[in-house]
């Protein structure tokens, strides 16, 4: 069987991350294509990834708003690598592969990770998203919360399933600590706790709550660093807060860092601020690190964290609540151990990709039943395969 996946990645991020880590633990008789709208050439690393881990990576001549083009391209190249199925990840991949895959007969399913609605535009295509998820073959939701909001866009049940987002947590076994002294570095003065966030720094995932809480909890607690990893649109309005705030001392943008994994298990407490949410990566490789949590509850996040035992949970835009809960946290020590175990402990149990893999392996069972497929995920090995030109023009 060849399983071809549609998206359109800007850089190697946490999707990103679930399509190749997916694609590693199929069972070896499932070839993985993996296929990039151009994005102005920034689907590169993305594509350089899936390479490395030897799949088969095409990069997409035609781009928007060249959509015609763009369908007819993509059309022939489902025909040409014999796709069984299409795997759909965001709007774009919905609404075009949709049409494409109709064309070469094989099912089409979406991965409905979430919508931010961070602005006009983004609105106007996530409404476009949600017409077209009603008439996909399936739709794969990341959490039961996502599955609720698609029922609501009209997804019928029966073609509505949630299978989670999972993370490799053997990437956490043996921390650097090379990266808690690069966190410590950060500030001109020592530190005795370190509180981090991460996302890309846009109004959904409420970093200027974060900062608000922060300034809270410095006020009782004022030796504690905090350090928010990402890059986005509102990099200038985050540093003016921080500067009116007067957090200049305590408070570190770090930027976009490709280790950030490095980084997340040297941490004392990882924060998720966010006003919505599909299901974080970022939150699993928390708990995969041993790192507690305090969170928003939106979206996914409570399906992972539960509340006072691997993690705390507040609501959404509520930077008192958030300080008093990160103070509660930092309070005691053996509870920071506990929560972190216990966060971990929920990871290894429900959301590995082997237990993953299960579920699209029952899921392929129903959509392609002419082909021979494991119940159980089988030990991957990576053959030699021709590698499509990715991005270069």
């Amino acid at each position: 069987m060849n399983l071809v996946h549609l998206t359109a990645s800007t850089f190697h991020g946490g999707p990103e991350r679930q399509m190749l880590g997916l694609a590693r633990n199929m069972p070896e008789e499932i070839r993985s294509t993996f296929v990039s709208f151009a994005e102005g050439g920034r689907c590169r690393s993305f594509l350089a990834a899936a390479q490395q881990q030897g799949h088969t990576a095409i990069a997409l001549e035609h781009d928007s708003p060249r959509f015609r083009r763009s369908l007819r391209e993509l059309t022939e190249l489902l025909r040409r690598v014999g796709a069984d199925l299409l795997l759909c990840h965001g709007y774009k991949a919905n609404i075009l592969g949709r049409i494409a895959a109709r064309r070469v007969g094989v099912p089409v399913v979406a991965v409905s990770r979430g919508w931010t609605g961070e602005n006009w535009r983004v609105r106007f295509y996530e409404k476009l998203d949600r017409f077209h998820l009603r008439f996909m073959d399936h739709v794969v939701a990341v959490s039961k919360a996502q599955a609720d909001k698609c029922r609501r866009a009209g997804v019928r049940s029966e073609r509505l399933s949630v299978i989670h987002n999972a993370i490799d947590p053997d990437r956490f076994v043996d921390p650097d600590p090379r990266y808690r002294l690069k966190l410590e570095k950060m500030f001109r003065e020592p530190k005795s706790l370190l509180i981090a966030t991460a996302g890309r720094l846009s109004p959904e995932k409420g970093f200027d709550v974060f900062l608000a809480a922060a300034a809270r909890v410095l006020e009782a607690q004022p030796d504690v660093g905090f350090v928010l990893f990402g890059h986005g649109a509102l990099k200038q309005v985050l540093l003016q807060q921080i500067a009116m705030l007067g957090l200049s001392g305590s408070v570190v943008l770090a930027g976009f860092r490709n280790d950030l994994d490095r980084f997340i298990p040297q941490l004392d407490l990882f924060v998720l601020p966010s006003y919505t949410e599909g299901l974080p990566n970022v939150v699993l490789e928390a708990c995969a690190a041993g790192v507690p949590v305090v969170a928003t509850e939106v979206g996914g996040t409570p399906e992972v964290i539960e509340h006072g035992t691997s993690g705390l949970l507040v609501p959404p835009g509520n930077p008192d609540a958030l300080a008093y809960a990160i103070l509660d946290a930092i309070e005691c020590e053996d509870r920071l151990r506990d929560m972190g175990f216990n966060g971990r402990q929920r990871v290894l149990e429900a959301f590995t990709f082997p237990a993953q893999v299960e579920e699209y392996l029952k899921l392929l069972a129903k959509l392609v039943p002419t082909k021979s497929l494991h119940t159980v995920p089988l030990p991957k090995r990576h053959p030699d395969m021709t590698v499509e030109p990715t991005c270069e023009r």
